[in-house]
């Protein structure tokens, strides 16, 4: 089985997709976002919270669970989803980009990449085949080949070394999945900001015919007008008939700019990670909550938000839950952040139907402060 994905309209003023992913785990309305559980565990959030803003899949971390508690006590609890009590649809990153962000921590070769745990500094060492020995034991219903992420800015033969080796990399992933029935495995397009580049990566990975494919390498520090470039001449070479997964990815515009691209799915840390320091996503843009003008403010974080931090609790309560250094305060905003970009994409996906997204790209702007 693994997945299938059916494509059922694009929007005649975008050309953005509606979709659905259909995995063992259940079926994934897209354009969606992933909330990231990096250890087993969206960080302040039950399943039950996931399960009420509407959480269709989660992404955990291969890198991560590798080191603490370990791929094999995971497997032995029966996999992730029995593990962490989730019986949605997970997708499990390939650990690659956490292991390229060690930098002097680690060493990379033909044969995979050599690290130093940032944990206890333990020397460890991932393969292509290795990591899919991860996610296979993890049991992830959507896994990812083990890539190498150039960082930016990087020069033309970096990037070009670098394609060429998440190709070869690729195809040995592919050659160590056996799990086909349970568990899909996508392929990771590369390329730095070289447009050509990406045509390259793009023909040689949609060549080993995988399931779906992301676009990797991106939000790594680049001007978001150069990401939406890349985008614009990398989505159209990928298939129609197959998920689009662009990686790294969280801010309500970037969110935006994406599903207009043709992207299918998005992930990133930002709203938990901004959430957790004070900082809400709002309809009218960001709010701050530590800023001494809210310490009167017996409004909601949002009006127009339904979410339950919004519907029971001013921004004068928050603030000073923040100020006091209550964990509650964490909970709340994180809530919030993570309910208020699920609502999002059910919104663009609900104008990708009525042929309006642009309309509504428009409105969202202008409410928000963006151009």
């Amino acid at each position: 089985m693994g997945i299938k994905y059916e494509l059922i309209k694009e929007c005649k003023q975008s050309g953005a997709r509606l979709g659905k992913i259909y995995t063992p785990h259940g079926v994934i309305e897209t354009p969606i976002f992933m909330p990231v559980g990096t250890q087993a565990t969206v960080k302040t959030m039950t399943k039950e919270e996931l399960e009420e803003i509407h959480s269709q899949i989660i992404l955990s971390n291969t890198y991560h669970l590798y080191l603490r508690p370990g791929h094999e006590l995971i497997k032995k609890a029966g996999g992730l989803h029995k593990f962490m009590n989730w019986d949605k649809p997970i997708l499990t990153d390939s650990g690659g980009f956490q292991v390229f962000s060690l930098g002097d921590l680690r060493k990379i070769t033909e044969e995979g990449v050599e690290f130093r745990s940032h944990i206890d500094g333990s020397k460890h060492f991932i393969s292509p085949e290795k990591a899919v020995e991860i996610q296979t034991a993890l049991g992830s219903d959507i896994m990812m080949a083990f890539d190498e992420c150039a960082p930016y800015p990087a020069d033309r033969e970096y990037v070009k070394n670098s394609l060429e080796r998440t190709t070869r990399w690729a195809k040995r992933c592919k050659e160590a999945h056996w799990n086909t029935e349970k568990q899909s495995l996508f392929g990771i397009i590369q390329g730095g900001m070289y447009n050509d580049l990406r045509k390259i990566s793009a023909e040689q990975i949609i060549e080993l015919d995988f399931p779906g494919y992301a676009v990797g390498g991106l939000s790594v520090g680049e001007p978001k007008p150069l990401m939406y470039e890349v985008l614009d001449h990398t989505t159209p070479l990928m298939p129609k008939d197959k998920p689009r997964y662009l990686m790294g990815v969280g801010s309500p515009d970037a969110l935006i700019e994406g599903v207009i691209r043709g992207i299918d799915m998005f992930d990133c840390v930002l709203p938990t990670r901004i959430g957790r320091n004070g900082t809400a996503m709002t309809s009218h843009g960001k709010v701050i909550i530590k800023n001494a003008k809210h310490t009167e403010s017996f409004e909601p974080l949002d009006v127009e938000c339904g979410c339950y931090t919004c519907k029971n609790y001013s921004r004068a309560y928050l603030r000073h839950l923040f100020k006091a250094d209550e964990i509650l305060g964490l909970r709340l905003l994180t809530y919030h952040n993570l309910y208020f970009l699920l609502k999002l994409m059910e919104e663009m996906r609900q104008a990708i139907r009525e042929d309006r997204l642009l309309d509504y790209r428009k409105s969202f702007y202008e409410k928000y402060g963006l151009k």
